[in-house]
Formats: C-alpha cells, sequence, structure tokens
C-alpha cells in the first residue's frame, strides 16, 4: 500500500511549463500548470485545462490537408471533410499519434502524465534566475488542488530544494486538503471573483462558499495570500461587488494586496479551437477609469490595490 501511495503522489498530469514568467509571483519564476479545474469560468484563459483528461487541440490554419494524421489514427476517429480534419470524439482514444505524425505541426496532445523528478528537472534549469531575481516556482491550473497529493509532492520537493513556491489557486478544495498545501507553501495567489453567489453559480458553475471559507482559513492560519480579481465586463464589473468585497476583506488582516486583472478577450480563440461556446460576445476592455473606480471601492490604508498585478 505504501508503495502505490508514494507512486501515485510522485506521478501528475499538467499540460505546459512556462520558463521565465514574470507575473506569477515575485521575481522570475517558473510556473506548472496542472491540468483538471472543477470551474468553468466563462472567461476561461486556460479551457484546455479544465477537464482531467487529455485532450487534442486542432490549429485548421496550419493543416496541409495531407491526411497524415487520418492515416496514423488507429480508431478511425479522424476524417478530411471541406471544414479541415473533424475528429469523432466517441472513437478518439486521445493517444496523439496524430500529433506526433503531422508535419505541419497542426495538431497537439494538450495534458501529459509527468513525475515530480520530471517537474524538478524542468524547473531547475532556471535556478540561477530564481537566486538572482528572488523567484522560484508557481504552481497555477487548471486548478492546482484538484491533484493535491501531487501538488505537495511537489512543494515538497521544492522546498527541499530551498526554491520559492506559490500556489495560484480558485480557492475551491476540501479546507483540510487546503491547510495541508499550505504547509509547504510560501505565498497564495488567490482568485477572488464574485461576491454574489448565484452569479457566481451561474458564470463558474460552482457556487463561493467553500472558496470564500477557505479564504477565512487561510487567514486564520497566518498564510501570505495575495488576492487577484479578473474584471469581467457584464459579469462583475459593478462596484457593489467590489463594495462587498472590500466588507468581506476587513477583517482579513493578512491580507495586504489586492490585484485586479482588466478583462481582454484572448481567451475567445481558445475556446473557438477546442469546441467550447464563447458566452462574452460583444464584451470589451474596461476603461481605466472604470478600473481605478473598483479600486478605490477596495483600498484601504492597510491594503494595497494594484490594477494589472
Amino acid at each position: 500500500m505504501e508503495i502505490a501511495m508514494s507512486k501515485a503522489m510522485s506521478n501528475g498530469r499538467i499540460f505546459d511549463v512556462k520558463r521565465y514568467s514574470l507575473h506569477d509571483g515575485p521575481g522570475i519564476r517558473t510556473t506548472v500548470f496542472l491540468q483538471g479545474c472543477p470551474l468553468s469560468c466563462w472567461w476561461c484563459h486556460n479551457p484546455e485545462s479544465q477537464s482531467v483528461a487529455p485532450t487534442i487541440q486542432y490549429h485548421r490554419e496550419s493543416c496541409l490537408g495531407c491526411e497524415a494524421c487520418v492515416e496514423a489514427c488507429e480508431s478511425n476517429a479522424l476524417t478530411l471533410t471541406e471544414r479541415g480534419i473533424q475528429r469523432d470524439e466517441q472513437l478518439c482514444r486521445t493517444c496523439g499519434e496524430c500529433t506526433v505524425a503531422c508535419p505541419a505541426e497542426a495538431r497537439d496532445l494538450i495534458g501529459r502524465q509527468v513525475s515530480v523528478n520530471d517537474v524538478l528537472q524542468q524547473v531547475e534549469k532556471d535556478r540561477l534566475y530564481y537566486d538572482e531575481s528572488g523567484g522560484g516556482v508557481t504552481f497555477s491550473g487548471g486548478e492546482p488542488l484538484a491533484q493535491p497529493e501531487f501538488l505537495i509532492a511537489l512543494l515538497c520537493a521544492c522546498g527541499e530544494r530551498d526554491l520559492h513556491r506559490v500556489v495560484d489557486t480558485s480557492g475551491l478544495a476540501a479546507t483540510q486538503t487546503l491547510l495541508k498545501v499550505a504547509k509547504h507553501t510560501d505565498l497564495f495567489y488567490f482568485d477572488l471573483k464574485l461576491m454574489d453567489d448565484h452569479r457566481h453559480r451561474q458564470t463558474t458553475g460552482v457556487s463561493n462558499q467553500r472558496i470564500l471559507e477557505n479564504l477565512r482559513a487561510l487567514n486564520a492560519e497566518k498564510q501570505t495570500v495575495r488576492i487577484r480579481v479578473p474584471v469581467i465586463p457584464g459579469i462583475n464589473d459593478h462596484i457593489e461587488n467590489f463594495s462587498d468585497m472590500a466588507e468581506f476583506l476587513a477583517p482579513l488582516k493578512q491580507i495586504r494586496q489586492v490585484d485586479l486583472l482588466p478583462y481582454h478577450p484572448s481567451a475567445r480563440e481558445k475556446h473557438r479551437k477546442f469546441g467550447m461556446a464563447w458566452k462574452l460576445n460583444g464584451a470589451s476592455e474596461l476603461a481605466a477609469e472604470r478600473m481605478e473606480e473598483f479600486a478605490a471601492a477596495i483600498r484601504r490604508p492597510e491594503l494595497r490595490v494594484e490594477i494589472g498585478g
């Protein structure tokens, strides 16, 4: 049993590793994106991360129509049509052979199984940058708490190497799980989206009650937490949301900074490529003056608020 548990903890699924990251924590960092997320936010910038299972991304504009992928597919799940290569999701086993066969790299396999050592090999490449900049490693997603054993194993391994550790999270997990992760985390980036639970359920697919409870729990444990708020037109861009947020955050004395992240529609194309509906048609970037109004609603002497983060 101990061997099986050890193996489970040392392996997990990721979909990307981004080196030389400057916006996912202090200093220069490597960001590891874990696969799987219990939320389905309308504005999600990594929709390919939501499913725990691997997925195939198709870049029609790069496709040569050579049918190399069709020939490589042993499940006969691919067909060349006037709209490019069409995939039968019922037949596809997501084995990735089509991505290997494609000479134009028009197909990508999103999501792969890796070990803790695999991740550390990537992370250690930029140790010099971490040391010089005060950087380290950030675990993002998806939702990193969706793979808690793997995440804790990664955090422990990084701690043994004296690497600064950030967990970028939606906050949705069992509180006990979150507090176990907190023991091995130097800084949390914690998303707050909407204070209204009904609207939160409508636009993310989940309630915000556990999320708010977990933020209180981290504060009670005196964890270092930085709040991040994506400001989405038509979703949470109303002053009441930020006034309610200010009231909620007021007693949480461990929280010293809030970042308001302006909306930009770059995720729309990703949704299209993965055949996912884009529900924010007509949404446009918010004026700087409006963003400052939201910042002013939250800001207080002991709480720093930045636009852009």
